[in-house]
């Protein structure tokens, strides 16, 4: 079994993205327990199950399995709860590491944010000057909460 290890960060200004091609993700989710999360994502003709442990810190399980794309596709439509998440996902260089970036439609439009995939907890990590506040551990910013709890609907204060 893997194991998932990421931060996560707030991006306030996306011009660095300029050259950049996105590629368009739609995900929803089928289940979400206090263990796990099971999640379905289409990336253009790809999809995927994806099944993710309780968060510990920065690390979970995770197991990715392929999916037919029509299944996906009606089981996006049928069998997943609250808005689908819509977003734009950038591959962005940056030192040793590859960072993506999402920029969210759809409900969540006006969030932006950057996810760095490390080794192992400890493992440094050289921050892009496009990066902000670091929200790894803030469960808002989970892509489960977000479908339940969209980023338009939060009040400015708490963005």
């Amino acid at each position: 079994m893997s194991i998932e290890i990421e931060r996560k960060f707030l991006v306030h200004d996306t011009a660095f993205l300029s050259g950049f091609i996105g590629e368009r993700l739609v995900q929803g989710y089928i289940a979400n327990t206090a263990r796990a999360t099971v999640r379905l994502r289409i990336a253009g003709d790809r999809a995927w199950l994806t099944l993710k442990g309780r968060s510990h810190g920065i690390s979970r399980r995770e197991l990715e399995y392929p999916v037919p794309l029509a299944d996906a596709e009606l089981a996006l439509a049928e069998l997943c709860e609250g808005p689908l998440l819509d977003k734009t996902r950038y591959r962005v260089p940056h030192g040793p590491h590859l960072w993506e970036v999402d920029v969210f439609a759809g409900q969540n439009a006006g969030l932006v944010l950057a996810e760095v995939e490390l080794g192992s907890e400890q493992e440094t990590v050289d921050l892009p000057p496009w990066v902000g506040e670091e929200v790894s551990t803030d469960p808002r910013y989970y892509n489960v909460n977000l479908a339940r709890d969209p980023y338009t609907g939060w009040s400015p204060d708490a963005q």
